[in-house]
């Protein structure tokens, strides 16, 4: 299966600091009128996976639209030249933009990814109530289990019926992040995949806001 995506670089004349929910209520505030931007309709959150997902890298923000949520920010791409995160507000020196139409499923070999943002896989009960009271091994089965139902999940919401089996294997370190001022249990490292996903898409809980961003190792294929 083939996805639209278009990735939206935007070049601030300073760094931007990593918190990319702060991003994402700009442009939701600034385009209420777009229920992508947001995920809310009449204040009722839509449960789905994200059609534009929100990332800061290395202080750079950077919004992907993927199909319905290209056309959202085509639409939009001349209506702003700065952006205001909280207090702050910053001047877009350059907006970079890339189409792409991309494969998306299940592949004959194995690709390995990295988490370039944390990965909030568990929530604070099954971390602190689960992952925590087991094994090292159990607690890398169940990280793997929930990165497949992550990738199950996403394939359901793009319209994608996987056709066998996804096999997983991951190398992943616990951490701790903050979303809306509350403290998380996230996890970095890599993973290798028998599936396509395009980079910059987004894997777990909160991808709107910039968690679980994933891109591919080139030349690390096996």
């Amino acid at each position: 299966m083939k996805v639209k995506t278009l990735t939206l670089t935007l070049v601030p004349d300073r760094k931007v600091g990593p918190n990319a929910s702060k991003l994402r209520g700009f442009f939701a505030t600034r385009f209420n009128e777009y229920t992508l931007l947001h995920q809310h309709n009449c204040d009722k959150v839509i449960y789905m996976y994200p059609l534009v997902q929100y990332k800061i890298l290395k202080g750079i923000p950077l919004v992907i639209g993927i199909n319905e949520g290209v056309e959202v920010l085509q639409e939009i791409f001349n209506k702003y030249e700065k952006i205001e995160l909280d207090e702050s507000t910053y001047e877009i020196l350059e907006k970079k933009i890339s189409f792409k139409e991309q494969e998306f499923g299940i592949s004959d070999k194995f690709h390995t990814y990295s988490f370039e943002t944390p990965w909030f896989a568990l929530n604070q009960e099954n971390f602190t109530d689960r992952y925590k009271k087991i094994g090292i091994t159990e607690q890398k089965e169940l990280l793997r289990k929930t990165l497949v139902g992550n990738i199950l999940s996403m394939s359901k919401s793009l319209g994608y019926t996987v056709p066998g089996q996804i096999k997983c294997e991951t190398n992943l370190r616990p951490g701790s992040s903050r979303m809306k001022g509350v403290e998380i249990a996230t996890f970095k490292g890599e993973f290798m995949v028998n599936f396509l996903i395009p980079d910059y898409f987004g894997l777990g809980k909160s991808v709107s806001r910039g968690f679980g961003t994933v891109k591919k190792w080139t030349g690390q294929e096996k």
